[in-house]
């Protein structure tokens, strides 16, 4: 094994760990948990980012990383003179980590099988770290400047791992990204479906070029929108159909028929929809602008 494969094989060996995690039962209660917190629509929306069109959690991290790994520079390199400022920084840390899990739960909430482990074991390493930089506050608010250090790294230490699980949930495993950003989506009128073909069942999946697209009709009028939710990829058309919204049969975001924008997360970015028009009884869709 060469200097150069080391780092990947340490995480590669970390997430195998994490995976491997026997924690089933105790994530079990904390889902019951989360389920308790985002069941008000204000409260999913918010600690998703639908309010804001972005995904909270990953935003929120900035902080307490940023701040964390300051402090740390100042213990390496700063002085005596630099204690002050170290202090303030762990601190605006440990107040910034709780909104930040909070976030974070909400996202995990969402995850099954080998993505729950993983996100649990990134939650255990955010809290070890928060409990050692807490601890590093005490100890310098006693005057154990030296240990208050040592207890520093440590939790940097602990969060560079975490934060290692928690970038392999994102960009390896694909939890809360945009899961239709890469639809080829037809900008051309597209024959997908004929018109009879939602008398009997006014949902139909169909297919736009490569693109997955589901059809809903309502009186006379047919609404068209990717059919791959947004969110974690949920196939709307199994979904439920209500008051001109479909809601997402994995994760419960509900989206409008009529433009694709989110009546509740945790979905963060609006369905893509299509224009659509009825020629010669069969219906034609393409990419709305």
């Amino acid at each position: 094994m060469g200097i150069i494969d080391l780092p990947a094989r340490l995480g590669d060996g970390l997430v195998q760990c994490a995976q491997n995690f026997n924690s089933d039962k105790l994530a079990g209660h904390l889902m019951s948990l989360v389920k308790i917190i985002t069941k008000p629509t204000w409260s999913r929306n918010l600690l998703s980012g639908t309010t804001i069109g972005h995904p909270m959690h990953p935003m929120l991290t900035d902080i307490p990383i940023g701040t964390w790994m300051a402090a740390s520079v100042l213990d390496a390199i700063g002085g005596e003179s630099a204690q002050p400022a170290a202090r303030t920084l762990i601190g605006t840390g440990i107040a910034a980590a709780i909104p930040t899990a909070l976030a974070g739960l909400n996202d995990w909430g969402d995850t099954y099988g080998p993505e729950t482990r993983i996100g649990l074991a990134h939650a255990a390493g955010v809290h070890g770290a928060l409990a050692l930089y807490g601890a590093s506050l005490v100890a310098r608010a006693r005057g154990r400047g030296r240990f208050g250090k040592v207890l520093g790294f440590a939790g940097l230490g602990t969060l560079v791992a975490s934060a290692y699980l928690g970038g392999h949930l994102s960009f390896t495993r694909a939890m809360v990204v945009n899961h239709t950003a890469f639809e080829e989506r037809p900008g051309d009128w597209t024959d997908v479906a004929a018109e009879s073909a939602l008398d009997e069942n006014p949902t139909i999946r169909v297919t736009a070029g490569s693109a997955a697209v589901l059809l809903h009709k309502i009186d006379d009028r047919v609404f068209a929108l990717a059919n791959t939710c947004s969110h974690m990829g949920g196939p709307l058309d199994e979904g439920a159909f209500a008051d001109g919204c479909v809601t997402c049969p994995w994760h419960g975001s509900v989206f409008h028929l009529a433009d694709g924008s989110i009546e509740r997360g945790p979905a963060t970015v609006p369905q893509p929809t299509y224009d659509v028009r009825v020629e010669d009884g069969r219906i034609q869709v393409r990419a709305r602008a």
